[in-house]
């Protein structure tokens, strides 16, 4: 359904509508990926004592310092541990004991995980224990605990890192735009095309790499050096969004072509963005790190 013979003021306000529209749903599909990445802290409840016990795992470390986790304090009857190892590795778990601390007005646990180097994971689990018995987070039994994995990174200047967060929700934002303009408001297609292009050329093939190379070491670990799902999953879009750009300057007076192209852009760009971030990563391999070769050199992806 594409708007004809409607008045300016109502151009302006439908402009505005697709604006709108296209905010909001950046702001529902980045919300979503960063809430299913797995760098993402675990977050559970579980009933402790008669009542509910709500916690959280975290699961993104620093390859100079690792991760302090912190836990809500659940009472002085309670003392604890943190049993991890290096992931995926089949070493014997080792415990670091839970400290007690007053934290800004709150009684917390906390222990400070240790530092790999960079795409160096580990596995852990915590295991509390007293008056009510033992309790394990996340959960499982003693036997075969549940755990969650943490990954470390080298740290990434902000000055670096928002520029690219920033421009690639810009270009998805312009994107969706784009394409709810295909639908109801086709004017101005070929510049909103371009900007989107442009944003997604800026932010993924250009400080997309170079936060990686801040982050892991490695610059492009995608297609066809390897097969790192972001890397790849970025190349696909901006790749999709080239063709619809060449679709747009070539057919200029072919409108149903060039909405054609520019909503299958924006389907796959929604389709990349619904995928969590980070997943099928840089992963360092502790087999080759224990032979005694270069921790920047000993990182695997996919």
């Amino acid at each position: 359904m594409v708007a004809q013979g409607v008045s300016a003021p109502s151009r302006r306000l439908l402009s505005a509508t697709l604006w709108i529209v296209a905010f909001v749903l950046m702001v529902l599909t980045g919300g979503y990926q960063r809430r299913t990445g797995p760098t993402y802290p675990y977050r559970g409840e579980v009933e402790l004592a008669g009542g509910t016990y709500a916690f959280e795992l975290v699961r993104k470390g620093d390859s100079r310092e690792g991760a302090r986790l912190e836990l809500p304090d659940p009472g002085e009857g309670y003392q604890g541990e943190v049993w991890w190892r290096r992931y995926p590795t089949g070493e014997a778990f080792q415990a670091l004991p839970l400290h007690r601390e007053n934290r800004d007005g709150r009684a917390v646990l906390w222990a400070q995980l240790p530092a790999q180097p960079a795409a160096g994971k580990l596995e852990y689990y915590v295991r509390l224990s007293g008056e009510a018995g033992e309790l394990l987070l996340p959960g499982g039994s003693a036997d075969a605990p549940q755990t969650v994995v943490l990954r470390c990174k080298n740290h990434v200047p902000l000055g670096l890192l928002l520029p690219h967060i920033l421009v690639m929700f810009l270009s998805m934002m312009i994107g969706l735009r784009t394409a709810l303009g295909a639908l109801f408001l086709p004017r101005g297609l070929r510049a909103l095309t371009a900007w989107t292009t442009a944003g997604l050329t800026l932010g993924g093939m250009i400080l997309g790499p170079l936060v990686q190379k801040a982050a892991f070491g490695a610059l492009w670990t995608g297609w066809p050096r390897g097969y790192d799902l972001t890397d790849n999953k970025t190349l696909i879009m901006w790749l999709v969004w080239l063709v619809a750009l060449g679709v747009v300057l070539r057919w200029p007076d072919k409108l149903r072509r060039q909405r054609t192209a520019v909503i299958v852009a924006s389907l796959v760009m929604l389709t990349v963005y619904l995928i969590p971030h980070s997943l099928r990563g840089s992963e360092l391999d502790y087999e080759q790190l224990d032979r005694g070769v270069e921790a920047s050199r000993a990182i695997e992806t996919g």
